[in-house]
């Protein structure tokens, strides 16, 4: 019976430091978002600004074309960068960057921290906010977690790094295999309204091959959309997320 009651202890105990570890994803949920983390999730103060994100780069496929098709519309956006692209494509980070574009930090690895490390959190997190730094010769303001799924080691390490987390209130689901312009458009035009964050990819190195293709045909059609709406887009250092 003791050995059943130990055991029991031990495994309340391990949920326990699960849960606690897991409880900041909780703000990926629609409901958390709109009712008690806005700044967390991205709504914006600045009246008719929606910001314009992408994810998963800087991926020589990709970023170049996708930064082609933002100049030919006009636009910049933040670019959550992962740190180990961005020590792959180097020159190409620069370029975004040199184009008028925000670098944020999207961490070292694209992948789920499912378990308690908080020494390893630091470690990845703080190696890409160096990275984003050495880039842009300034610490980045932004980080996002991969799949938006942000742990507490994650959090105390943003905090201690400076940085603020911002996920999406909208996005177009354009990760999918088979996902094309006006399937992205039409996933997130529900959602593209004014103080919003909207979620893109500019890399498929965690999507569906060429997927980011299917951005690359939206990026017109959302352009037009929101033009049509008075709506401006840019990134988020212009977005007035609250607490700026």
């Amino acid at each position: 019976m003791r050995a059943r009651g130990g055991a029991g202890l031990l495994l309340g105990a391990a949920a326990g430091v699960e849960l606690l570890h897991l409880a900041p994803a909780a703000v990926r949920l629609p409901p958390v978002k709109r009712l008690l983390a806005r700044r967390t999730a991205g709504y914006g103060a600045v009246p008719g600004h929606l910001a314009l994100t992408f994810d998963d780069g800087p991926d020589p496929r990709g970023t170049p074309q996708i930064l082609d098709a933002l100049d030919a519309l006009g636009l910049r956006a933040t670019f959550f960068l992962l740190g180990a692209m961005l020590e792959r494509s180097p020159d190409l980070g620069r370029e975004l960057v040199a184009r008028g574009h925000e670098a944020a930090v999207h961490g070292w690895h694209h992948r789920r921290q499912y378990y308690p490390a908080p020494a390893r959190d630091l470690r990845e997190l703080g190696r890409a906010t160096e990275a984003v730094t050495d880039l842009t010769g300034a610490p980045p303001c932004w980080y996002r977690p991969p799949y938006g799924v942000q742990t507490t080691g994650q959090a105390l390490a943003a905090h201690r790094l400076g940085l603020r987390t911002v996920l999406w209130t909208a996005w177009g689901r354009d990760w999918e295999a088979g996902a094309t312009g006006r399937s992205v458009l039409a996933t997130a035009r529900p959602h593209l309204t004014a103080g919003a964050t909207l979620l893109l990819h500019d890399s498929d190195c965690t999507s569906a091959p060429d997927s980011w293709r299917a951005t690359l045909a939206a990026l017109p059609l959302i352009a037009a959309h929101c033009h049509d709406r008075g709506l401006t887009l840019g990134p988020l250092r212009d977005h007035g997320v609250r607490g700026d």
